[in-house]
C-alpha cells in the first residue's frame, strides 16, 4: 500500500522529479574537455562553509553500490573514477594497492563513457569519445591550483564547452539501462502495480544520508532490504519475497527522496525521525500547511473550527470529496528505514482531526480577549527545563513530539507519560505559561473520563473540587499582590506546589492568613478589598471540606487549569475596567470642549 501511494504520487509530480536514477549532489571539480574534445581543463568548484550560496549542485547519475569491485557512475563520479587519483591512507601515503584500484576504477569509468559516446550521435558525445579514447587522462589546472588539492573522494563532472554531458538525453537513457542491467533479477508480477515485468534484485536508490534525523551515525537507508537468509521467508534474500518492478521501485524511492527534501511536505523532529505527508489529488490545503508551520495562524484556525461545527447546507452534500491524506513517519536503524506510522485516511477526516486538536488545546487569553493556539513542537518543549528566559534546547523528553503528532493526526489520547512529565516541570520551574497550559488542556480533554474535560476559559459552574481550589489559590494570590505589590517571594513561589498536591492541608491556612492582607486593603484600597473579599467568599463557600490528602495527576491538572482560568478572568476584568475608565475620561474631555469654545473672549483693548 505504501509503495503504491508513493508511485501514484510520483506519476502526478513526474515533472518535478530528477531523471531516472539521478540524485542531487555537490560538484567539486569540472572537467571541461572543450567542444571538440581535444584538451581537458580541471576547474575548481569547491567552496568553503561560509560560501554555501556558491555551491554547484546538480542531479547526477546515482545508484547504490557496494563490494570490492564497485562499478562506476556515468560521467559524474569521484576523482578516483573520473581522474584515476588514488586514495591516501590515514598517514597521507598512497599504497600500490590503492594505485592499482584507482587504475581499475578509472578504466571502468572510461569504458562506460565510451560505450555511451559510441551509442550517441550528439556532438558533445563525439567530443567525449575523442577525449576519453586518447589514452591516459591528462588535464590542465588553472593558475594557483595544485594537483594535490584534488582528493580521490571529490566529485568530478564533465562538460563540453557549455554542456553538462550527464544532462544529455542519451546519457540519461543509457544510465537507466545500465542500472537495470546491474540490479535486475528476472521477470515476474510486481507486488505494487500487479503487472508482469522486469523485477529488481534490490532497490537501486536508497534514502539519502542525513535525510532522516537520528541520534546515531547517519547512513543511507533502504526501505526494503533483506541481506541475510535468517531475515527472509524460507531463507530468501533481497526482494525475492517482495517483487517490485523497475518502474515502481525506481519511482517510489525517487518520490521518497523528493519528499524528504521538501520543506512543505516534511517535518523533521528535533531528536529523531521525520514525518512526510501528501494528498492524493494535491489540492492546496491551508489547514495541513498551517498545522506543520511553526506558528499557526489564529484566523486560519478559527475558520477550521467553524467548519467543524457549522452544519452543512443541502447543496454542500452534492459533491463528495474523494481526496485522501497520506502521512509516513520514518526512523533510521543503521542502514534500514523504520516505518513508525502510516496514515491513509480521507482528507475531510484529517481536517476534522486537526480541528479537534486545536479545539482541545486552545487557551483563552484574558488580556487579548481571544483564544491562542500553540505549535506542536512548543508543546513538546514545554515538558523541558525552563532557564529563566526560554526553554533549554533539547531538554524535551525524547520522542514526545512525534507522539503528540500521532495524537493529532489520529485524534487519539496523547502518551500517558506526558502528564507526569509536565507536572514535574511545573513544580520544579514554578512556571505556568501558554505552551504548558495548552498541553495540559489537551491531556485533560482527551481523557476517557468526561469529568476531566474543561472549557477553554473560566467555568463558574464547575463543581470539581480541585478546579475550585485552583481558582481560590489565584484569588488569594491576587489579594497578596494588591496588599503587597512589591513583595519578593509571592504566594505562588512558596506554596503553589504544596497547594496543588495537598490543598486540604494548605489552602485553609492560606485562606485564614489572607485576613491580614484584606485588613490592610480595607484601609488603603477599600474598593479592591470589597471586590476581592466578595470573590473569595463566593468560591470558598462552594469548596468541599473533605478533599483527599493528596491529589492525583489528573486532579493536579484541574487545579492548575482552575488557577489559570481565574487569573485570566481577573486580567480580563482589570482590562475591561481600564478601558471603561479611559472611555469615561475621553467623554469628559469631549464634553468640556464646547463649554470652552463658547466661553466669552477677552478683548485685546
Amino acid at each position: 500500500m505504501l509503495l503504491q501511494r508513493l508511485t501514484e504520487y510520483g506519476e502526478r509530480i513526474a515533472d518535478k522529479l530528477p531523471a531516472e536514477f539521478y540524485r542531487e549532489k555537490q560538484i567539486h571539480w569540472v572537467l571541461d574537455i572543450g567542444e571538440d574534445g581535444q584538451e581537458g581543463r580541471l576547474l575548481p568548484r569547491k567552496v568553503s562553509g561560509r560560501q554555501r550560496d556558491q555551491v554547484v549542485s546538480k542531479p547526477v547519475p546515482y545508484v547504490q553500490r557496494s563490494g570490492t569491485k564497485v562499478p562506476p557512475y556515468l560521467l559524474v563520479d569521484t576523482a578516483e573514477f573520473a581522474l584515476g587519483i588514488a586514495k591516501a591512507d590515514k598517514d597521507g601515503k598512497v599504497t600500490d594497492k590503492a594505485k592499482d584500484e584507482a587504475e581499475r576504477r578509472h578504466e571502468a569509468y572510461r569504458e562506460l563513457v565510451l560505450r555511451w559516446a559510441a551509442a550517441s550521435d550528439e556532438p558533445a558525445a563525439q567530443a567525449a569519445q575523442r577525449f576519453f579514447s586518447a589514452g591516459p587522462m591528462t588535464f590542465a589546472l588553472p593558475e594557483g591550483v595544485e594537483a594535490k588539492q584534488v582528493e580521490a573522494k571529490d566529485t568530478v563532472a564533465v562538460m563540453a564547452g557549455t554542456r553538462w554531458l550527464h544532462e544529455l538525453d542519451s546519457a540519461q537513457r543509457l544510465w537507466a539501462q545500465e542500472v537495470r542491467a546491474r540490479k535486475s533479477r528476472g521477470f515476474g508480477v510486481c507486488l505494487v502495480c500487479g503487472q508482469h515485468g522486469e523485477l529488481w534484485e534490490s532497490i537501486p536508490e536508497p534514502v539519502k544520508k542525513g535525510a532522516v534525523p537520528t541520534e546515531g551515525g547517519s547512513n543511507e537507508g533502504q526501505l526494503i532490504s533483506i541481506n541475510a537468509p535468517a531475515q527472509g521467508r524460507d531463507g530468501a534474500t533481497q526482494l525475492v519475497n517482495t517483487p517490485v518492478c523497475h518502474q515502481c521501485g525506481g519511482r517510489s524511492m525517487a518520490v521518497l527522496n523528493h519528499l524528504l527534501a521538501s520543506d512543505r511536505h516534511r517535518r523533521r523532529f528535533r531528536d529523531d525521525g521525520v514525518l512526510l505527508w501528501w494528498t492524493r489529488h494535491g489540492q492546496d490545503d491551508s489547514a495541513l500547511a498551517m498545522f506543520f508551520d511553526d506558528q499557526p495562524d489564529p484566523a486560519e484556525v478559527e475558520r477550521l473550527l467553524d467548519s467543524l461545527h457549522t452544519s452543512p447546507t443541502p447543496t454542500a452534500g452534492g459533491g463528495l470529496d474523494t481526496d485522501a491524506f497520506y502521512a509516513l513517519s520514518l526512523g533510521l536503524n543503521n542502514a534500514r528505514l523504520v516505518v513508525r506510522d502510516w496514515i491513509d485516511i480521507p482528507l475531510p477526516a484529517t481536517r476534522r482531526n486537526l480541528a479537534a486538536w486545536y479545539e482541545d488545546h486552545g487557551v483563552w487569553d484574558g488580556w487579548e480577549d481571544r483564544t491562542r493556539y500553540v505549535p506542536l513542537w512548543q508543546m513538546a518543549l514545554a515538558c523541558g527545563r525552563w532557564l529563566g528566559e526560554r526553554y533549554a534546547p533539547k531538554s524535551a523528553p525524547h520522542g514526545l513530539e512525534p507522539e503528540l503528532l500521532r495524537s493529532a493526526l489520529h485524534q487519539i489520547r496523547p502518551p500517558a507519560r506526558a502528564l507526569p512529565l509536565l507536572l514535574q516541570r511545573v513544580h520544579a520551574d514554578h512556571r505556568i505559561d501558554l505552551p504548558r497550559l495548552a498541553l495540559l488542556r489537551l491531556l485533560l480533554n482527551r481523557s476517557p473520563n468526561p469529568q476531566d474535560h474543561l472549557m477553554p476559559q473560566l467555568d463558574k459552574d464547575s463543581t470539581d473540587p480541585a478546579y475550585r481550589w485552583g481558582r481560590l489559590f489565584a484569588v488569594l494570590e491576587a489579594v497578596q499582590h494588591a496588599a503587597l505589590p512589591d513583595i519578593n517571594t509571592t504566594l505562588r513561589d512558596k506554596f503553589f506546589s504544596a497547594a496543588s498536591t495537598a490543598p486540604a492541608s494548605t489552602m485553609p491556612r492560606l485562606y485564614r492568613d489572607a485576613g491580614a492582607h484584606l485588613k490592610r486593603l480595607r484601609r488603603d484600597k477599600p474598593a479592591a478589598a470589597h471586590a476581592l473579599e466578595a470573590r473569595l467568599e463566593e468560591i470558598y463557600e462552594k469548596v468541599c471540606d473533605d478533599l483527599p490528602g493528596h491529589l492525583d495527576d489528573i486532579q493536579q491538572g484541574r487545579f492548575i487549569i482552575g488557577y489559570s482560568h481565574q487569573r485570566a478572568e481577573d486580567r480580563a476584568r482589570r482590562q475591561a475596567a481600564k478601558e471603561a475608565k479611559e472611555k469615561t475620561q475621553r467623554k469628559t474631555k469631549t464634553a468640556d470642549v464646547p463649554a470652552q469654545a463658547n466661553a466669552p473672549q477677552l478683548s485685546a483693548s
